[in-house]
């Protein structure tokens, strides 16, 4: 029952909905307590001998109408209830996703992507099943339930009725202890069905490498393990719902025993009317959805309370990444970066120490160095998804923590090392961040990164769906149609984190080319493992261990001994064996 007084807040809001579908149910419940008593008359009246047939088939069209009236009512009642209840269902997945997109990357290192799924669409439902049937169930019961005990009572036998509902205390002890293990046991399996979605999710979007290792068989045994272990834990839910029923009919199996058997007796005894007898009987039949209600209330609404502790638990979580309440200052500003260390959660050692650097607008700065030398951890905190542990990072003079987020990444355009695209067309994916482009702005940013000629050659052009992820196309042209969607966003800086790699390298240089004519007075940073890409780059940061080894430009640092000097010898000569004839290549390498 806790969950509804979790959902106060909700209720509150939405009253005028439930409690014009609570009216209407006590309006039906008052209507269906009529037709028992005129059976009850009906049947005096036939063993008496005093009723005609005409007086009763009024009394049956009286019930033919009531049934009819009841019918209506239902459908406007289930409109309200049900009509507040899946606006609650789109509450919650609109407040989950703004949860989940404010968010940063500690946040996903801790959460599934199959567990949030499953959070927002099999918890989502159960909470919306409780605010809507739970709420019907409980108020149906208790008015129906109420009002049939006061007509028992008052109008027939008080005695009978309370020798009739001795069970019923024992029942509701036993249905509440079902209600405890119930909460407990859904719950786990609540959990189990996440960790079945994410088996799923990964197994789906891996398809391909699972085919090209042959591993078909192992993720098979492992999804059916999965399934199993969830199927176990939906067992002993199913366990202790089919308890239920059965304790509820047994219930009601003794109150009938007891109310035809002392019934009888009054009847036999003159204080009571076989009429009202019969009556009777069929009013406790009435309490037999009151019960059966009072139990998938218990059930459903602990099932709810499962899932919304579930959904809680996730809305709860503050991002770890703070947003401020400055705006950055109009124009283009200086951005000064000054890490004295920096750690992801749970690290030991720090992955960034000592670096300064300072980017003036029109400036781009290189970054490079082995693999794992903190190069995509430096764009990682310049746009904000950690906060700096030691130092900081300035734009316009002002601490990035003290800026809006919103407004800080509105001057960024990045293009991640794994580009990502949706299951859409070229233009849209292309027009992500500006849906209002135009064809003829979509076409030029597509020019300037390099991938215009290859757009044309698909089957429909622009309008040709990529697949999911961009499935149809080469990684080569996911990185191109990437960089020309940040391109149409004409931010202040571009951030491009080993963004070429896919592209040979003359496609490489025509789109270096055009950038710095696109990018003129933009702040440029590239982080790039291929070092022709840095060639024209303002300054240069050699990345090794996490700080920074060599800086300087492209000329400079290849003059002098170290890591940038032998990498770009062994690049240039890479390139020219590649450019070679066999032979040459032969001759080079055995030289």
């Amino acid at each position: 029952m806790r969950l509804f007084a979790q959902l106060s807040w909700y209720f509150g809001r939405e009253w005028r909905r439930y409690l014009g579908a609570v009216a209407l149910l006590i309006i039906i419940a008052v209507l269906q307590l009529v037709p028992p008593k005129l059976v009850g008359v009906i049947v005096d009246g036939v063993t008496q001998r005093h009723y005609t047939a005409g007086q009763i088939l009024l009394w049956i069209g009286v019930m033919v109408a009531i049934a009819i009236v009841v019918y209506l009512l239902r459908y406007v009642w289930r409109v309200l209830l049900f009509g507040a209840s899946y606006q609650l269902a789109v509450e919650l997945r609109r407040d989950f996703y703004r949860q989940l997109s404010r968010q940063h990357p500690e946040f996903y290192l801790r959460h599934r992507t199959g567990d949030l799924m499953a959070r927002a669409t099999n918890d989502v439902d159960r909470v919306v099943f409780a605010a809507g049937e739970g709420v019907l169930t409980l108020v149906d019961s208790l008015v129906m339930g109420c009002a049939v005990l006061i007509v028992m009572s008052t109008q027939i036998s008080w005695q009978l009725t309370l020798l009739a509902l001795l069970p019923m205390p024992v029942m509701a002890i036993v249905i509440k202890r079902y209600g405890d293990q119930l909460h407990h046991r859904f719950k786990a399996a609540q959990a189990a069905f996440s960790t079945l979605n994410d088996r799923t999710q990964e197994s789906m979007t891996s398809i391909r490498m699972i085919k090209a290792f042959g591993l078909e068989d192992r993720q098979s045994a492992l999804f059916a393990e999965d399934a199993r272990e969830t199927g176990q834990k939906n067992l002993r839910v199913a366990r202790v719902d089919a308890r239920f029923d059965p304790t509820i009919y047994i219930a009601i199996g003794m109150a009938n025993l007891l109310a035809i058997g002392g019934g009888s007796w009054m009847v036999m005894n003159g204080t009571l009317t076989l009429g009202q007898l019969t009556s009777f009987t069929m009013y406790l039949g009435l309490m037999i959805w009151p019960m059966l209600a009072l139990a998938w209330m218990f059930n459903i609404v602990e099932r709810g309370s499962a899932a919304y502790s579930r959904i809680r638990a996730m809305l709860a979580e503050a991002p770890v990444v703070h947003d401020g309440d400055e705006s950055a200052p109009p124009g283009r500003g200086e951005l000064r970066v000054a890490i004295r260390a920096f750690r992801y959660p749970g690290a030991n050692q720090p992955t960034l120490q000592n670096l300064n650097v300072t980017l003036k607008p029109g400036q781009m700065l290189g970054l490079c160095g082995p693999t794992g030398a903190g190069k995509s951890t430096v764009l990682t905190l310049i746009q904000r998804h950690f906060d700096v542990d030691e130092g900081e990072i300035r734009f316009h003079d002002i601490p990035l923590p003290r800026l809006k987020l919103d407004d800080w990444r509105a001057r960024l355009a990045v293009v991640n090392q794994t580009p990502f695209l949706f299951s859409d067309t070229v233009a849209n994916n292309i027009a992500l961040g500006k849906p209002e482009a135009t064809q003829q702005e979509i076409e030029h940013v597509a020019k300037l990164a390099c991938v215009h000629e290859d757009i044309l050659r698909l089957p429909q052009g622009y309008d040709t769906e990529v697949g999911e992820r961009g499935v149809m196309l080469s990684g080569g042209q996911k990185q191109r149609i990437s960089i020309a969607r940040a391109l149409l966003l004409n931010a202040e800086m571009l951030i491009l984190d080993d963004a070429l790699s896919a592209v040979d390298g003359r496609t490489e240089h025509q789109i270096l080319h055009n950038l710095r004519q696109w990018g003129e007075d933009r702040t440029v940073i590239i982080s790039a493992h291929r070092l022709s890409a840095l060639t024209e780059a303002s300054e240069i940061l050699v990345l090794q261990h996490g700080h920074v080894a060599q800086r300087g430009q492209h000329d400079q640092l290849a003059s002098q001994p170290g890591w940038y000097r032998d990498m770009y010898r062994y690049q240039q000569l890479e390139a020219a064996l590649d450019d070679a004839p066999e032979e040459n290549q032969q001759e080079a390498i055995n030289a």
